[in-house]
């Protein structure tokens, strides 16, 4: 059985989900950046729209990072 072509796949999809995850890690850090920054009414729903996220989301994300 050839399984050079396996290999490879898996390879690249390992190392996809390092970049993946040091991409989630540091957009976590700039959105908490971003809200602790000059906070100002309206900063959630901005940080909403970049993200995509839920504005309960970031909630949660700011919570995590003050008890953190």
């Amino acid at each position: 059985m050839d399984t050079a072509k396996l290999e490879l796949a898996a390879h690249r999809y390992r190392e996809a989900e390092a970049a993946l995850d040091a991409a989630r890690t540091d957009l976590r850090a700039e959105a908490v950046a971003a809200m602790r920054q000059n906070p100002k009414r309206g900063d959630q729903a901005e940080v909403a729209r970049i993200t995509g996220w839920t504005r309960e989301q970031i909630r949660l994300l700011m919570k995590a990072d003050q008890d953190g």
